[in-house]
């Protein structure tokens, strides 16, 4: 008998059968089966890498980064080599590796110079973006910075100034143009509580180095200069507001234009509690109508001219016709980041159209957010780039999976109607998690209003903007504003209307760290694995929920300044002030679920103060005494009393208590209290990284 030849499997192994099954066993993980279906993971992992170097305790070192060099280049060279292997096992190690090294690069090169101290005084630069604060402060945002005493190299690239009393009067400073004022500026604060959302980290990637407020009117000092489109933006946001008069002219400019500086904040209030702030910011529903509608009239249009549609490509015309009207909307919107993720999965989509690939993809997705991470990694810590990739992601899933299915309508005129309410309500689903996470509101009527406000935004609003456009060349624009306005003034009044319904929104405690990335998890692998083996993703999911609904909160909080507390009581949270430092007490409040303002929830603070510049209150640990000034500091000799002291001043006390004044708060940052004492810290406590304050350094 002559001996077997060896089976393929054997020869690529070169080492007989246990050799082959030692080099494949991704199949006993179930990857045999995801063949063709892996690359939708490739973001997911590429992000886990980034979310690694966010979460690494202090900035890593040259050691850590040269071993992750080290991992990712083996991993690429065994994919590459030995395909027949574990490819999938090599890409998942050298995306991660990747994500990391371009979540470190990324924070490395938009370093910018950040005030070490307060400074008055002052302030020159040029108009780069103009909003409106949490209060509806007017608020301008300025790069080319100087600032009197301070040299060349010590100057922010960007500060952000709010606009009060005299400085806010007057109309507002041309985009663009060069301003100077007198101005009250910081370096951008730490979490307002440990674990919460790192402003400071933020505004590092925006390369905010100062915050601050005038009250001193801004002077214009020079025109307009660089980018031509500011002007236009600012002349199309206020033809705007002069032709749709009220809340639907500042409407139209933000959606527009991406201006929101005429939107008040009572209609920014209704369209958040009705779950419809999502249709002011131009995001991918936007650029998705606009270039959807462009796309259909060109293909409409060219096919009516037969000559026309027997010999050109239509399909392909219409494309570029249509990224040609998403180009020209990035521009007018000013770019920021939403818009330019948007531009991104947009031109995704025309793209495959063009090159006649299917446009609606996950594997379109997935190309888009590997572009929008590689572009700009930290957007993978925002609520926007998780709600926007959430609601994508769950819609082409659940249609896809509905089409996989077969079948037909029986009554076809209720299939418009079917995907209107299928989508709104994947798309709530999916991202209705994320935005309680991230704003510890739920709208329990947002189902609703987008059912109604949506279809006109796609039916009325972008078309008439569209039409605006086209007969702006001969001078009849008037035509298509008069038909946004009608949408718009539907959407508003929609908005109004749920959000004055009894009990429109809800208010959630915020979850713990882990919670977010098991909700993740547990979606990706329902929307992108392949088989019953999604049904895995449930119970990442459901720890997920049990993990939040036991959510606690700390029973103490103190801000980094030791200028308000905050101490938990069986009717919501206590805070030491009712006015001053409203963004920490707003934070803190929305995080524990609490709808009060920070006035009621300083009425549940004990009354009667032992002395001015003093206030106490119990809590589990014992007695709280807080210390307000250099009065109430005169006061303190010891620990009066007290199991806990806390100042906004330096306070020298010998005792027994424990003391969180300024000097051990700049080491510490904010501070959270739980049972027994147990302490929490916002600062990281394995080291600094890039955006932490460096320890010492002064301002003027």
């Amino acid at each position: 008998m002559g001996v077997p030849a060896r089976s393929a499997a054997e020869r690529a192994g070169r080492g007989g059968p246990g050799r082959a099954a030692r080099l494949r066993w991704p199949p006993a993980l179930g990857l045999e089966a995801q063949r063709g279906h892996l690359f939708p993971w490739a973001p997911v992992l590429l992000g886990t890498g980034i979310g690694g170097y966010f979460l690494w305790p202090g900035e890593p070192s040259a050691a850590i980064w040269m071993v992750v060099c080290a991992l990712g280049g083996v991993a690429t060279v065994r994919a590459l080599r030995r395909p027949e292997a574990t490819p999938a096992l090599a890409w998942a190690v050298t995306l991660f590796a990747l994500g990391m090294a371009l979540a470190g690069l990324r924070a490395h090169l938009v370093a910018a110079p950040v005030l070490g101290g307060r400074y008055y005084g002052p302030v020159e630069g040029r108009v780069v973006a103009i909003d409106r604060s949490a209060s509806d402060a007017l608020r301008l945002t300025l790069d080319r910075v100087r600032l009197i005493g301070r040299p060349p190299d010590a100057v922010p690239a960007r500060v952000r100034i709010a606009l009060h009393g005299a400085a806010a009067e007057g109309p507002p400073p041309v985009p663009g143009g060069r301003v100077m004022t007198t101005a009250h500026l910081a370096p951008p604060g730490g979490a307002a509580e440990p674990g919460g959302f790192d402003f400071r980290r933020h505004a590092w990637f925006l390369r905010l180095g100062g915050l601050g407020y005038s009250r001193v009117p801004v002077l214009a000092i020079a025109a307009p200069e660089g980018r031509w489109w500011l002007g236009l933006r600012l002349r199309l946001a206020a033809r705007l507001r002069a032709a749709l008069p009220g809340p639907a002219g500042g409407f139209a400019a933000a959606v527009t234009t991406g201006d929101r500086s005429g939107v008040a904040q009572a209609t920014l209030d209704d369209l958040r509690a009705s779950n419809l702030a999502h249709l002011l910011a131009i995001s991918g529903l936007h650029m998705g109508l606009l270039s959807g509608f462009v796309f259909g009239a060109l293909r409409l249009a060219l096919a009516l001219v037969p000559p026309l549609a027997l010999r050109l490509p239509v399909r392909r015309l219409s494309s570029v016709g249509a990224l040609a009207a998403a180009s020209v909307y990035l521009a007018l919107s000013g770019g920021n980041v939403a818009t330019e993720r948007a531009f991104v999965m947009t031109a995704v989509v025309l793209g495959g159209l063009m090159l006649d690939r299917r446009a609606f993809s996950l594997r379109a997705v997935a190309v888009a957010a590997l572009i929008v991470l590689a572009l700009r990694p930290e957007s993978l810590l925002g609520p926007g780039f998780q709600m926007s990739f959430a609601a994508t992601t769950a819609l082409i899933a659940v249609f896809g999976a509905l089409k996989d299915r077969g079948g037909s309508w029986r009554l076809r005129w209720l299939a418009p109607l079917a995907g209107l309410v299928i989508s709104s309500a994947v798309a709530g689903l999916a991202t209705a998690p994320v935005g309680a996470a991230h704003f510890n509101t739920l709208s329990r009527y947002g189902l609703i209003a987008n059912l109604l406000a949506v279809p006109a935004m796609g039916l009325v609003v972008i078309p008439g903007a569209v039409l605006s456009a086209v007969l702006a060349l001969v001078g009849l624009e008037d035509w298509g504003l008069r038909l946004m306005g009608l949408g718009l003034r539907w959407i508003l009044w929609v908005a109004q209307w749920v959000a004055g319904l009894s009990g429109a929104q809800g208010h959630v405690v915020s979850p713990g760290s882990a919670v977010l990335p098991l909700l993740a998890l547990g979606g990706l692998i329902l929307c992108l694995w392949q088989g019953w083996g999604r049904c895995v993703g449930l119970l990442p999911m459901a720890v997920a929920l049990t993990l939040w609904a036991g959510a606690e909160r700390p029973e103490v909080l103190i801000s980094e300044d030791g200028a308000l507390v905050g101490v938990m009581t069986p009717e919501g949270r206590a805070l030491s002030r009712a006015s001053g430092a409203g963004f920490v007490a707003g934070i803190w409040l929305e995080n524990d679920g609490d709808g009060a303002d920070q006035a009621a929830a300083a009425g549940r603070w004990p009354q009667g103060e032992p002395a001015p510049g003093l206030r106490r209150a119990a809590w589990s640990g014992g007695k709280l005494l807080q210390v307000i000034g250099t009065r109430g500091a005169e006061k303190i000799d010891d620990c009066a009393g007290a199991d806990l002291l806390i100042a906004n001043v330096p306070l020298p006390v010998d005792g027994p208590c424990q003391v969180y004044d300024p000097p051990r708060l700049r080491a510490l940052g904010a501070v959270a209290l739980g049972p027994g004492g147990r302490l929490r810290r916002a600062e990281v406590s394995g080291g600094r990284r890039l955006w932490s304050p460096v320890p010492g350094r002064g301002g003027q």
